[in-house]
């Protein structure tokens, strides 16, 4: 299974921006943007910058690794690599992708959140374990992104 990255990612503000998904026959969720590593990536980082632009419409400035989060997925283990990341500039008119193309892949909404836990805890954020990583690190990590450390050791959760 491919690897895949998120970002959370955070603006000016120090707000949180995520999505809220709403899908056909789906409860509704919450996520940060992200997805896979293409062969043609030239690494995790590249990947990230690809889909905040694919996703939002976004340049992200310095970007920190946090976490790597492993976790079960459909019989096999999911790898996802989270960063930290600020945001430059956003143009939703440059988003682009399936996930625009396609009218069944629903709706991606961008919300902007205070880096608060109840944020985090008050919504169902997928996957299970990065919601559980931003409730338990929200409050430090928009300095974390500005200093450029992570809050504890990277490593599987």
């Amino acid at each position: 299974m491919r690897p895949s990255v998120r970002g959370v990612l955070f603006d000016s503000d120090d707000r949180l921006i995520i999505f809220k998904r709403i899908v056909p026959e789906r409860d509704v969720y919450y996520t940060v943007p992200g997805g896979h590593v293409e062969p043609s990536d030239a690494s995790l980082e590249a990947t990230l910058h690809r889909e905040m632009m694919e996703e939002l419409g976004a340049v992200v400035g310095q970007v920190v690794p946090l976490v790597r989060l492993t976790y079960p997925w459909r019989g096999r283990t999911k790898t996802q690599h989270i960063y930290g990341c600020r945001l430059v500039s956003m143009d939703p008119a440059l988003r682009h992708g399936p996930e625009f193309d396609d009218p069944s892949r629903g709706v991606y909404e961008v919300v902007r959140l205070e880096p608060r836990p109840e944020e985090i805890t008050s919504r169902h954020i997928v996957p299970e374990a990065l919601g559980s990583y931003l409730a338990e690190h929200i409050r430090s990590l928009p300095a974390l992104v500005t200093r450029g450390g992570p809050p504890s050791p990277t490593g599987d959760r």
